[in-house]
């Protein structure tokens, strides 16, 4: 019996894309309602930065650790399982925390928000890779990627119109459930069905690591993604802080920084699919899309960034240039086979986000309470850093657009 042919606007492909809007709506949402949730649950504007990093912290760590058990289910039990678990977790997490009273209660409910969300993207991402054929895939996983970025709109806009942070969570939560109705009639990938009749090791997290190809092209293909929660967590975030300090702006509001810089991510991750089939290379896609975030980081820095709306203008900029996220994440799920092609499309970005903490801790702990450098010089140096490890990274990263992904690892 022939399998299937899916094309770019297929079920599974769409439902994926939903899949990954709620994700991103629930994950940056924190973010967008950060000084009034944590108002309301007590903090005050002298705890406001300790209690807020301790919230994201523990939602970034809920993602470290449930990128490595959802990813492994997803190889052992398959792709839609993930999805129909994942969403059900931070689903219930989202309702949860629009009753929280207290900061331990509000962390509590975002590790495992955290938990749920991440098993989405990566699942997601390797069940839409394995279904549509290899000249489409690129242009797949960018709509999906596309498509849920816009998530961090709407959580703007949510927020915006309803004015009160606990509904929006609420809403998180309901778009959840209607999700998971759609996926059920979302079929199961063939490769992964191929896959589970072999006699071969299904999920195994340690094969990633226990062997010194493999744990190469992981290590390589987790620092390619750093950039973007660089940008993201750092610049976009404390926006505020940054035009303050620069050109003594009061009136920054970094949920609108996030906003812009989403809205340009989302167009940027549509464009790359498109970029990276031009060329027939993923590669060549994402370092043009390095090179405009080097770009964009210069204008961050430099004294052309004088105003609100030339901040507003660069965090756009950014976004649009960190918008590889689709490609990143479809390289990781391509450079492994088909038994371990979940695990590692999984845990691949959510190990990225779980590195923000550690960028935290450069840029923060060390460079500027340590060391004593100024706000400024922090963010160019942990710039530096990490641009400089993403392209040694990308460097020694194989070429994988033409790859066929039916094999399993060894």
């Amino acid at each position: 019996m022939t399998e299937k042919k899916y094309g770019v606007l297929s079920l599974p492909v769409i439902v994926a894309a939903l899949g990954y809007f709620v994700d991103i709506y629930d994950l940056l949402l924190f973010t967008i309602v950060k000084k009034p949730s944590m108002l309301g649950v007590g903090s005050t504007d002298a705890t406001m930065l300790v209690d807020s990093t301790r919230v994201i912290n523990w939602q970034m760590t809920g993602l470290l650790l449930g990128g490595i058990i959802w990813g492994m289910l997803a190889d052992k039990k398959g792709r839609l399982s993930v999805l129909f678990g994942s969403i059900i977790l931070y689903s219930i997490a989202n309702f949860a925390t629009g009753f929280v009273q207290t900061v331990d209660q509000y962390a509590a409910c975002r590790f495992v928000g955290g938990l749920g969300l991440a098993g989405e993207l990566g699942a997601g991402i390797t069940l839409v890779s394995e279904l549509l054929p290899k000249n489409k895939r690129g242009i797949g996983t960018s709509l999906v990627a596309g498509i849920g970025l816009s998530g961090a709109v709407a959580a703007y806009f949510t927020y915006q119109f309803t004015d009160d942070w606990r509904l929006c969570y609420k809403i998180g939560g309901g778009l959840g459930i209607a999700l998971l109705l759609l996926r059920v009639s979302v079929a199961e990938s063939g490769m992964f069905k191929e896959a589970k009749e072999q006699k071969v090791v299904r999920g195994n997290f340690f094969m990633l690591i226990n062997n010194g190809k493999r744990l190469k092209k992981y290590i390589f293909a987790i620092l390619i993604g750093l950039p973007t929660w660089y940008v993201i967590g750092i610049l976009v975030n404390q926006s505020d802080r940054f035009g303050n300090t620069m050109f003594g702006s009061t009136t920054i509001d970094s949920g609108r920084s996030i906003m812009f810089a989403y809205a340009a991510i989302a167009i940027g991750d549509m464009l790359v699919g498109l970029v990276s089939q031009y060329f027939k290379s993923r590669k060549k896609a994402l370092l043009i899309y390095y090179m405009l975030t080097i770009i964009g980081l210069i204008l961050f820095f430099s004294g052309y960034n004088r105003s609100d709306s030339t901040m507003y203008a660069i965090c756009t900029l950014l976004g649009f240039s960190t918008g590889f996220w689709a490609i990143f994440v479809t390289m990781g799920a391509e450079q492994f086979g088909t038994n371990l092609r979940g695990t590692a499309a999984t845990t691949i970005p959510n190990m990225v986000r779980g590195a923000l903490p550690l960028i935290n801790m450069m840029f923060l702990d060390l460079f500027q309470k340590s060391w004593g450098w100024s706000l400024v010089y922090s963010g160019i140096i942990t710039g530096i850093v990490v641009m400089t490890i993403t392209l040694i990274a990308y460097y020694f990263t194989e070429e994988t657009f033409h790859k066929d992904l039916n094999y399993v690892e060894e």
